[in-house]
């Protein structure tokens, strides 16, 4: 059977963490390699993950340099053949999730699989606030701007031996940048599962200020250009205005599956 590592970043995390270490726990497969990469919270994080931790959980608790580094140094303490995201402040949308991902990677050629996944109000998570489906990766959705929901993307262990891990020059856009790097030419076998995964909450480093949206944008369309994936800014906003209007009308008919943790 295909062994997974799922990677969990936190600081801080009190608020949500309880969320996302419940939804780990309540997946049919089992058992999860979960590591938690600390960057040394000051609150009740770590008291929380190890009380809601399955038998897998590893716990490392150090200074970082930020959400990208605590990713990679969790990719490179990684033992599974698989590893994939859950974030401090998101959950799994549904109890089957890890399920389903093991079950496309039973395929030895498949590299990647990646889904849906939901923006849900902070306060009120049954809330949806926009739907991001993925759809197929093709040449034209990269140049569209179009990119997987990084939350909901698992590769295996060999395409970040061969791809490296996230760029820390990219502070607020390495995910972007990583995803480009990795499905821009085509090379790697991927399987698009068309389900809601994660339940992502508003907000994040670049939910709340627009010098931080400005610099996301201006570092995504940075990582376009140095990947020859290039187009006009003009075009660029204008399509991802659409794509957001289009996820929030998408958003209002969701109907969110049912999760045992949270009857």
């Amino acid at each position: 059977m295909t062994t997974l590592s799922l990677i969990t970043t936190t600081y801080n995390s009190a608020a949500t963490i309880a969320d996302t270490m419940r939804s780990v726990a309540a997946q049919t497969c089992q058992p999860i390699e979960h590591l938690v990469m600390d960057g040394g919270s000051k609150d009740a994080t770590l008291n929380i993950v190890r009380r809601e931790g399955t038998s897998g959980l590893l716990v490392v608790s150090e200074p970082d340099k930020g959400f990208y580094d605590a990713c990679n140094k969790g990719i490179a303490r990684a033992g599974g053949e698989v590893i994939g995201f859950i974030n401090s402040d998101d959950f799994y949308a549904h109890d089957r999730v890890v399920e389903h991902v093991l079950d496309a990677f039973a395929d030895p050629q498949t590299d990647a699989v990646y889904g849906d996944l939901v923006y849900v109000d902070q306060a009120d998570p049954d809330r949806v606030v926009r739907l991001w489906r993925s759809g197929a990766i093709t040449p034209r959705s990269l140049r569209q701007g179009f990119i997987p929901a990084h939350p909901t993307v698992y590769l295996r262990r060999s395409v970040y031996e061969r791809m490296g891990g996230f760029d820390l020059s990219y502070r607020l856009a390495a995910d972007y940048e990583f995803l480009l790097r990795i499905f821009r030419d085509g090379a790697l076998k991927t399987v698009y599962l068309p389900e809601i995964m994660v339940r992502m909450r508003t907000g994040g480093a670049t939910g709340g200020g627009l010098a931080d949206i400005r610099r996301q944008n201006d570092e995504i369309l940075a990582a376009r250009e140095r990947h020859g994936v290039t187009c006009s800014r003009v075009g660029f906003f204008l399509r991802k205005l659409a794509s957001r209007t289009r996820q929030r009308v998408d958003g209002r008919s969701v109907r969110l599956p049912a999760t045992s943790w949270r009857a």
